[in-house]
């Protein structure tokens, strides 16, 4: 699928959702008696660890940056086992813990840690997530990074609902006043026992939700970033590096690999990152387009961060797209309990 195709679909995917139309189907009705087929062939091979237990992540980052009196930045993942951090067995090497002590550095701040991501969840258990966020009550968190999608295409889950979910999440969070980072749906097809057709099928499906999410998000005020095939063509070269035991979760490399790609949105949002930095870079294809563009461009491209621009224009909103400069992250030390 073209760039353009999936600027169209993922459009008429993000204006379903917002205006309660029907599921418009991932992939065409004649492929999915197949899919189905292949799809419990795959579950058969690749394990879905959910009997794994994550490693608890919570607390506080960044100690050595505390000043009396000054609070620390709170960071919330919300989402499914991508973003719980399944997979991996120490607490630093999960997402949330690396974005946490990276955030700390950049900030020179303390950065405190909650994760309500579910293992297994689906777009539609966002509105329990951010339900649990909110009730802490105000003032917000400063940040909040979602992860979600695989779920959704592994269960068929309408796309417009999807989508329909994820938006409202973002909206609810940003209306509190939280900054909102989304890694959009990853690309399904990179599972290493995923036969074809199944996955090319896979392929085309993550990236067409991705790109409907990234619509989604921008519209209501987040940022997104695409995860794509586990951030970059390293996963391709070293697909069992990037891989878990289980072959379907990432391993600690493939985690800090994710964390290098979402670290700088975060921070952006934030207002952390470098001035210079924030304008588009003509080198790396940065630029502004019509949001259904940008969002075609970064489902096709890992680590690709769009962000809104203008309001509105001939061809409907715009956003900037970016290809930021991943940031190493160190591996954390273990998170002093919150108080």
């Amino acid at each position: 699928m073209t760039n353009m195709s999936r600027a169209r679909v993922a459009r008429r995917i993000a204006a379903g959702a917002a205006y309660g139309g029907g599921g418009a189907g991932l992939v065409g009705a004649a492929a999915v008696g197949l899919l189905l087929a292949e799809m419990r062939l795959a579950r058969r091979q690749v394990g879905n660890g959910t009997g794994e237990r994550v490693p608890g992540a919570e607390g506080t980052y960044g100690r050595v940056y505390d000043v009396p009196g000054e609070p620390p930045l709170r960071l919330v993942m919300l989402g499914d086992s991508t973003a719980a951090g399944q997979g991996v067995h120490r607490s630093g090497q999960t997402p949330g813990a690396l974005l946490a002590s990276g955030l700390a550095a950049v900030a020179e701040r303390p950065v405190q840690l909650r994760n309500v991501a579910r293992t297994g969840a689906q777009s539609d258990d966002l509105d329990r997530q951010v339900a649990l966020v909110l009730s802490a009550g105000p003032p917000a968190p400063d940040i909040c990074v979602i992860m979600i999608g695989a779920n959704d295409v592994t269960h068929r889950m309408p796309p417009t609902r999807s989508v329909r979910h994820l938006s409202a999440a973002v909206r609810r969070l940003r209306t509190a006043g939280a900054e909102v980072v989304v890694g959009t749906c990853p690309d399904l097809g990179t599972i290493e026992p995923v036969q074809q057709p199944l996955r090319w099928l896979a392929r085309r499906a993550s990236r067409q939700l991705a790109a409907a999410q990234t619509i989604g998000v921008v519209e209501q005020g987040g940022r997104t970033v695409s995860l794509g095939d586990l951030l970059g063509p390293e996963f391709a070269a070293n697909p069992r590096e990037l891989f878990g035991p289980d072959n379907y979760h990432p391993s600690a490399e493939g985690y800090a690999t994710a964390a290098m790609a979402v670290l700088p949105t975060v921070c952006a949002a934030l207002g952390l990152w470098p001035a210079e930095e924030e304008r588009p870079d003509l080198l790396r294809r940065e630029g502004f387009l019509p949001v259904a563009r940008a969002a075609a461009e970064a489902a096709s491209e890992a680590g690709t961060e769009v962000t809104a621009a203008m309001p509105t224009g001939p061809r409907g909103p715009w956003a900037l797209l970016k290809r930021r400069h991943r940031r190493r992250v160190p591996e954390p030390e273990a998170a002093a309990p919150s108080s």
